[in-house]
């Protein structure tokens, strides 16, 4: 398993709510769907490479 580093993240309440009811509706926490956010982000930036 891969090591994480735990980070506060301060957000706006409004931003916290839907990502709250978009995480429930695509059956992750609320933290994967940051992770899941993030990452597709950068990959579709082009900063980082996609895991074969």
């Amino acid at each position: 398993m891969s090591e994480k580093k735990a980070f506060v993240l301060r957000i706006n309440p409004e931003v916290i709510k839907a990502l709250e009811k978009w995480a429930a509706d695509d059956f992750r926490s609320v933290n994967g769907q940051i992770e899941y956010l993030l990452q597709k982000a950068l990959l579709d930036s082009g900063r980082m490479k996609a895991k074969k």
